[in-house]
């Protein structure tokens, strides 16, 4: 932006330098212009490159120099030139009652300066004649170049106003086609996982009922439908909270930790620092952080006591989620698509993200998501 502005002023010094240049060749030309003449016509042509910033008062300084000159020096018609540039930048710029005034203004001064210096009527009606043509096609030449910017300025708008529409559009429909997915898994995959798992549930308890012994197999189908009926659930929750309410952060985190232990978890939420609004990316993150570690602690820690410590630090808000589970130092953890998910979103913000096993067993998650320092007003 900077570089489009000096560009802009160099070509409009150079064009102005241009024209000041023709007048005063053609003043030369025609007569010996004295020192007052040659001030006159460079500041009234030189002004011309401030038309952009400050059209009117281009207009009235260039307008009074180049009536000067006429009345001074008594020139030819090439003296309008300035003029006529000046009422363009004018009527460009939406003075078009101004312009008018200004040429109207120097085409009266200019013909009384010609029945006073030029013999003959009919060579100062052609004169003026000539002026006014020119003054005429400068103010519609201004008045179409302002209205093709204006129809620029509506197109580009428009454009944008378009490209945000087709982003809207985009989210609405991704938002729908999850609700879509979520509805035809909880349709169709529940049921069918359901009936698997109440199968299994009966025939198990059918044998221990017999006093026969309950096969590993079907103990191990029970099993696994179990835990793919709880994932297709947080599944579904997600698909269904990311469309529903794409504003959840961790004011809801009271209702995230009574989920959780209304599951089992044993949990503890501590809050440190000075609580303050988050932006709204790095709130939805850490809410999300909390509630895949302690969806992991459900699935693979055996529902074990957990511990979450939020602290708002000046320039960073810490996220730590430790639970006391089955893994041990040294463990090897894969990770899975949460913890894949859960690293992508710190990454994002710039931030870090630890997650190892603990020295004393357990799993620890550790995030770090920078903040914008506070002012300190005094």
């Amino acid at each position: 932006m900077r570089g489009d502005i000096d560009r802009r002023t160099l070509l409009d010094t150079a064009a102005a330098a241009a024209v000041g240049a023709a007048v005063v060749t053609a003043a030369c030309l025609a007569s010996s212009p004295d020192a007052l003449d040659v001030l006159l016509l460079v500041a009234g042509s030189m002004a011309l490159s401030a038309h952009r910033r400050s059209p009117l008062a281009v207009l009235v300084v260039t307008t009074l120099c180049m009536s000067g000159y006429a009345v001074h020096a008594h020139p030819g018609s090439w003296v309008a030139l300035p003029v006529v540039v000046a009422v363009h930048a004018a009527a460009r710029n939406g003075y078009r009652a101004q312009a008018v005034g200004a040429g109207a203004a120097f085409l009266v001064g200019y013909s009384v300066v010609l029945l006073v210096s030029v013999p003959g009527v009919q060579d100062t009606v052609e004169r003026m004649l000539l002026l006014l043509g020119w003054f005429l096609c400068a103010g519609v030449t201004g008045l179409i170049d302002k209205n093709w910017q204006a129809y620029l300025r509506q197109t580009e708008r428009r454009a944008l106003d378009a490209e945000r529409t087709r982003e809207e559009t985009a989210l609405r429909r991704a938002g729908e086609e999850r609700l879509r997915i979520a509805r035809e898994l909880h349709d169709s995959l529940t049921h069918s996982i359901s009936i698997v798992k109440l199968q299994a549930g009966v025939a198990v308890h059918l044998a221990r009922k017999r006093g026969t012994e309950v096969e590993p197999a079907l103990l191990a189908i029970q099993e696994a439908s179990g835990e793919a009926m709880r994932e297709l659930r947080s599944t579904l929750e997600v698909l269904r909270t990311d469309v529903v309410d794409p504003r959840t952060g961790l004011d809801r985190m009271d209702e995230l930790a009574g989920r959780a232990r209304a599951a089992g978890v044993e949990l503890a939420v501590e809050v440190e620092g000075d609580v303050r609004a988050l932006p709204a990316d790095v709130d939805g993150a850490a809410y999300r952080i909390v509630q895949e570690a302690l969806t992991n602690v459900a699935r693979h820690a055996d529902r074990a006591g957990t511990s979450v410590r939020l602290t708002y630090a000046d320039t960073a808000l810490v996220v730590a989620v430790d639970d006391d589970g089955p893994c041990l130092p040294g463990d090897r953890v894969t990770p899975g698509t949460g913890l894949t998910g859960m690293r992508e979103r710190v990454t994002a913000l710039g931030g870090t993200l630890e997650t190892a096993p603990r020295a004393r067993g357990g799993f620890s998650v550790r995030a770090e998501l920078p903040l914008v320092p506070r002012q300190v007003t005094g």
